[in-house]
């Protein structure tokens, strides 16, 4: 256990390398973010005026609703699948841009949509059963979601090195699981409480400073106020973006190690040689 332990942030930690050498990475995120804020606002604006819509009823609404879900989806995986092609090329030793990413991406286009529409379709199937059951039923749900997420966590990548379609790039990557359970596990697990306490500390640190400055509320400028929400807001999209990115890195990075990688040129021949060590 104390190996799989190390193994498992060792990983993290050549994620991270990775993405100390190439912080222009965290483009993919942000580009994504801002294209799902207009797939929002695209399908948002003709909902609100419900008159476009009445005559579809509630299957034609739900209709409507699966095709934001696998939008939404596409999107997700289109960058993601970028940023994962991206770091592959870093990882072989060169010099990835946005460009390349975008490439890779655009490649594995037919593969992208497949994926997205089967995840959409497993999202609304669990979130329709979700909505028929009773708490226990919810819990159950909200595991088989949590398995899911786990069992499909390196589809990207599968993707991306294999160009395979997206029922063999679920397999492939449920088999690869039972090769990195732990590290997938821990891995994911350590990012996230890692990233749970930055956002924990940001918002206490925020709820402090509102505490402190609440009294002098009425001596505050109102731009100085304007000023610190914007510096929260900022401070968090940051945070978000950096755990987006690190996020991706670590399923390439997760990926090489479980087809077997012995390491990578670029990088600190210790560090990831540890990283990558064949799992027997």
């Amino acid at each position: 256990m104390f190996d799989r332990f190390k193994r498992s942030f060792a990983l993290v930690r050549a994620s991270t390398e990775v993405l100390r050498q190439d912080t222009h990475l965290m483009l993919f995120p942000l580009i994504s973010a801002l294209s799902l804020l207009l797939v929002l606002v695209a399908f948002a604006l003709p909902v609100f005026g419900l008159a476009a819509f009445d005559g579809l009823g509630k299957r034609g609404l739900y209709s409507i609703g699966f095709l934001f879900y696998v939008v939404q989806y596409f999107v997700i995986f289109y960058f993601n699948t970028a940023l994962v092609g991206a770091v592959m090329i870093r990882l072989d030793g060169g010099s990835p841009t946005l460009g390349d990413g975008l490439r890779i991406a655009n490649g594995r286009f037919a593969a992208i949509l497949g994926y997205a529409v089967i995840a959409a379709t497993v999202g609304v199937i669990l979130r329709a059963i979700q909505e028929r059951v009773g708490f226990i039923g919810r819990i159950i749900v909200g595991l088989i979601g949590s398995g899911w997420a786990v069992a499909t966590f390196l589809v990207v990548p599968v993707i991306v090195t294999r160009d395979r379609g997206a029922l063999d790039s679920i397999s492939e990557s449920s088999a690869l699981l039972k090769r990195t359970w732990g590290e997938n596990l821990i891995g994911q697990g350590g990012l996230s409480a890692a990233f749970g306490l930055v956002y924990f500390g940001l918002a206490m640190i925020v709820a402090a400073l509102v505490l402190l400055l609440a009294p002098l509320a009425s001596s505050i400028s109102p731009v100085l106020v304007i000023l610190f929400a914007v510096a929260v807001v900022l401070a968090f999209l940051a945070c978000i973006l950096f755990h987006a990115t690190l996020t991706g890195i670590y399923s390439a990075v997760l990926y090489r190690y479980a087809v077997g990688g012995s390491g990578a040129a670029g990088f600190d021949g210790n560090a990831l040689g540890a990283a990558f060590l064949r799992k027997s």
